[in-house]
């Protein structure tokens, strides 16, 4: 008698990094909402901490365009992460993708990366706020909760502009009908223009809502992600009953807001005044490896500024230590890295750096 034996099965598990990623299904999850799955071609066990975004590296119209988006799969189903979706009027990636990407698509992403996570903020009592497709990160912790059995007393409350705008629908109800401790709210502004009926809650969420659904919303930890005015209308809300919001945690990652736009673009038109009187021996070495260049800066310049003056291309989304898409090692030098959540402690450790918002304290070389 032959006994067969299994092939041992090679597989490494998802670091922040830059990842090639194809594409294996696409749901149409509403009317302009789609969630687009991915896999890698070799085995790779997808960990993260839900909540957390991926960064797309896209090429649209000959343009690399970075975008960043939420993961809203569970790491508890760890071949593949989900990214959802919703078609924005005018929004050049998100039409692209759901114009363009289908199965068997390959492109390069960008991540985990996150502060906005359940994992590091623990806790037994949660409240989670969403408005529109800020569902998707809630999402990811709701369906982690539900695949691991957590001893979480969950209430969700989810802001849809119509009763065919809410993501997620059924398999909200089915989770929430099938552990007693989560419970599923949902606002609808108003009903949609096919007449569809709506028996919820309406308008738009108020403390007389709140209170209503989670009557002990002073005693949870809050997580909340959805548009700027929404978020900024639940903050003053929270403000005003005297939360503390250390226990608040909102998702916060996107394009570089117009104030921080204008601020880059103050710092170096002062820096522009201050180098003609600037010392030249003060100034740092800022060295290339991979590349066999360098170039001398000022004190206060990032990494990534160096680089550019020498026409090296590191790619970035954000600009401000969010998405980590600008990650390089760092193999001799100190730099002050002043990130937002981009870069995790065990790449740190490793000898990583966030190049956009790393300042040299001295002469540095970078593997890039």
């Amino acid at each position: 008698m032959t006994t067969s034996f299994l092939n041992p099965v090679s597989t490494q598990t998802w670091t922040n990094g830059r990842h090639l990623v194809r594409c294996v299904k696409v749901i149409q999850e509403t009317w302009d909402t789609r969630t687009f799955c991915f896999m890698a071609e070799q085995p790779v066990m997808f960990f993260f901490k839900p909540g957390q975004f991926v960064t797309l590296e896209l090429e649209i119209d000959g343009q690399q365009v970075m975008r960043s988006y939420t993961i809203s799969s569970s790491p508890s189903v760890p071949y593949s992460f989900s990214i959802t979706v919703k078609r924005i009027p005018g929004g050049m990636v998100s039409n692209w993708l759901h114009d363009n990407l289908g199965v068997n698509d390959e492109l390069a992403v960008h991540g985990p990366v996150g502060n906005f996570n359940v994992i590091d903020y623990p806790a037994e009592k949660i409240l989670m706020l969403s408005g529109g497709v800020g569902i998707t990160p809630l999402m990811s912790m709701v369906r982690w909760f539900f695949d691991t059995n957590a001893a979480v007393d969950l209430q969700f409350v989810h802001s849809a502009r119509t009763p065919r705008d809410i993501i997620f629908h059924r398999e909200l109800e089915h989770i929430f009908s099938r552990i007693p401790e989560f419970k599923l709210h949902i606002v609808c502004e108003r009903s949609d223009e096919l007449g569809e009926a709506w028996a919820g809650f309406r308008g738009y969420l108020s403390q007389a809502m709140m209170e209503l659904m989670a009557p002990d919303f002073m005693d949870r930890e809050i997580f909340c992600c959805g548009p700027t005015p929404y978020m900024q209308a639940i903050k003053q809300l929270l403000r005003a009953q005297g939360f503390d919001m250390n226990r608040y945690h909102e998702e916060s990652f996107g394009a570089t807001p117009v104030e921080v736009q204008e601020e880059v673009l103050e710092h170096a038109e002062q820096a522009e005044v201050e180098a003609e009187e600037f010392d030249v021996a003060e100034m740092l070495s800022v060295e290339f490896s991979t590349s066999g260049k360098s170039v001398r800066v000022q004190p206060g310049e990032t990494v990534h500024s160096a680089a550019a003056k020498l026409g090296l291309h590191i790619p970035k989304a954000c600009g401000m230590g969010i998405c980590g898409t600008c990650r390089v090692p760092l193999s001799a030098g100190q730099v002050d890295m002043e990130h937002n959540g981009g870069i995790t402690d065990e790449d740190v450790a490793e000898g990583y750096i966030l190049s956009c918002c790393s300042k040299p304290l001295g002469d540095v070389v970078v593997e890039y």
